[in-house]
């Protein structure tokens, strides 16, 4: 009976065993791969002024740590360049990718991060725009996101009429600094329409700051619920208090409330003419909880 026993357990042990025999056969091959690998510390040699001032500073240097390749994981092994007196044909130049291939580098190391995970099919993709166009890992002028430019002069760069935007007398301060466009764009790309950031519940990305204005209400104004504060308000600016679409309330209210089977109920009133503002009365416009109506 104790032979018995013995015999499955020296199978189960004897199977246990073979992952670990597995990667042991595999271990030659892996140091026939990293013999590829020069090291920083050769790179160092011949390009210290790169190495020193555009390299070791950025958050790229941390390539070089817990057995990372440091300067050959963008620029691919080394040993070959070396070998070769500095052979350029032996490495990885980015002045000689297409801004495709010189993102599908970047994309190896960066494309599993939620930031960036879309970029493939975000609208900067599509329009031929390249990691390289917005970053620079040697030449950055905004070092912790290795842009070239700061924001927002960068996105103006390519958005003018963006620019135009806030400069209007009712805007949002990104000029001043304290407002920055990827607040509320992910320039990488999203699933919502011009690269909106989302909320963690899927909300309008307006709902960061304007918390009081997020629902549920047990009363719901439906151009908020389904299209949005953009409806009503635009999002970089305007010459209208409140970032309003048209100049007056009422003429903003009357878009959609101006047939009589859409009026409101209650006394008939001139909307148009004799009242200052819809809002007067109807001061919960963005939802209420006690009025159907939107009133206080």
């Amino acid at each position: 009976m104790k032979r018995l026993f013995w015999i499955p357990l020296v199978l189960v042990l004897s199977l246990l065993s073979l992952p670990a025999l597995a990667a042991e056969e595999h271990q030659p091959g892996k140091a026939a791969d990293a013999a590829q690998y020069a090291g920083s510390d050769v790179c160092l040699t011949c390009h210290e002024d790169v190495y020193k001032k555009q390299f070791e500073g950025t958050p790229h240097f941390q390539t070089t740590k817990k057995n990372g390749h440091g300067c050959e994981s963008c620029h691919g092994p080394g040993a070959e360049h070396v070998a070769g007196g500095g052979d350029k044909t032996k490495i990885v130049r980015f002045a000689d990718l297409s801004r495709s291939e010189a993102s599908q580098r970047c994309l190896q190391c960066h494309g599993e991060s939620h930031a960036q995970r879309r970029f493939g099919a975000s609208a900067h993709s599509g329009n031929d725009v390249g990691c390289l166009d917005c970053h620079s890992p040697h030449h950055a002028k905004e070092p912790q996101h290795l842009l070239v430019q700061a924001q927002p002069d960068l996105c103006y760069g390519c958005h003018a009429s963006t620019r135009a935007d806030f400069a209007r007398p009712y805007r949002h301060r990104v000029n001043e600094g304290l407002v920055q466009c990827s607040d509320c764009h992910n320039v990488h790309g999203t699933a919502q329409l011009r690269q909106v950031r989302a909320t963690p519940g899927g909300d309008a990305v307006c709902y960061k700051c304007h918390a009081d204005k997020q629902g549920p209400f047990l009363y719901e104004h439906m151009p908020v619920k389904t299209e949005g504060c953009s409806s009503c308000h635009t999002a970089h600016g305007s010459t209208n208090p409140r970032f309003l679409r048209v100049s007056q309330v009422n003429l903003l209210c009357l878009q959609c409330h101006s047939a009589p089977a859409l009026g409101p109920s209650g006394p008939a009133h001139n909307q148009s003419q004799k009242y200052q503002a819809c809002t007067m009365c109807h001061q919960a416009i963005h939802g209420s909880n006690l009025n159907a109506a939107f009133m206080k």
